[in-house]
Order: C-alpha cells, then structure tokens, then sequence
C-alpha cells in the first residue's frame, strides 16, 4: 500500500526546475559578449591573380604598372623593364617615394585602373598592405586648420599580388 501512495504523490507535483544559477550565468555572458564584440572587426582585402600573358584588349593603355618589393628597395616597373629604384631609408621603404612616384603615373595614364605587387618571400605581410594602400590612393595634404584640403585621390585600386622574380 506504500508503493500506491507514493506513487500517487509523485504525480500530483511536478518537479521545480531551480534556473538562478543559469540566470546569474546569463547576467554575466551576455554584456562580456557584447563588450567584446565591439573590439571585433574584420578587414578583407579583395586580391586578383595577376593576368596571364595572353592577347590584351586595344583599349587599355599600354603599361602594367608593377611595384616589385625587395628585401633593401622596391622597384616600380612598367611590365618591361624598372621605372625607378626606391632604396630603403634606415631599414623601411620609403613609402612616400613610392606613393608620388604613383602619382606621376597616374597623370600620365589616367585612365589605368590595375595594378600588381610582386613579392620577395622574406618579406613581412605588413608591408604587402602598406604597399597595397599606397597603390589604391592618397589622402590630400591637410590645411592650417588640419582639414583635408580636396578630394582623395585615387590611383590603382585594382591590384593584384604574385611572388617576385
């Protein structure tokens, strides 16, 4: 008779689901996620393989703009042969060189879009971006008030990345 009543109190009441320690669990994960989330960012850089060397269309211009980075220079190439040489400057390239050297270019081929980064294996990544922003454009020279003083300038956004020869 034991065994019947027990087993009818067990079914008039449910169990009780006790949920303070997930609830504190909750209170502390959800503002850590979101304070961390903010800190989050990702960057991608979109890349093409250079261009095999195969028939071009006739209405590109008719240079390959190339920053080829050595170890102790770069060397700005027009697909040909080496347009300048920019020797390092106490161990860093010398990016500003590069960057009014692009510039240059760009006057002369406005209309050229592509360009490529040919790469030394010893080389850091770090200087891969570097080179790619100074590929893609320029931020204008600032006033007295530290306001740019016209647009940003856009010179070779499309550009593609290889090993150097």
């Amino acid at each position: 008779m034991s065994r019947r009543s027990h087993a009818r109190h067990k079914s008039k009441e449910p169990p009780e689901l006790d949920v303070t320690t997930f609830l504190n669990l909750m209170v502390i994960l959800i503002p850590f996620l979101l304070i961390t989330a903010v800190f989050t960012r990702v960057t991608i850089l979109e890349l093409n393989m250079p261009a095999s060397a195969g028939g071009a269309a006739n209405d590109k211009p008719k240079i390959n703009v190339e920053v080829i980075v050595r170890k102790n220079k770069l060397q700005l190439g027009n697909g040909r042969s080496i347009i300048a040489n920019i020797p390092n400057i106490e161990d860093q390239y010398d990016i500003q060189r590069l960057s009014e050297l692009l510039q240059q270019l760009k006057e002369n081929y406005p209309e050229k879009e592509d360009s490529t980064v040919l790469m030394e294996p010893s080389v850091e990544y770090r200087y891969l971006v570097q080179i790619m922003d100074a590929l893609r454009g320029t931020d204008p020279q600032l006033d007295e008030n530290g306001n740019p003083a016209g647009p940003r300038i856009i010179l070779f956004p499309d550009i593609s990345v290889g090993d150097a020869p």
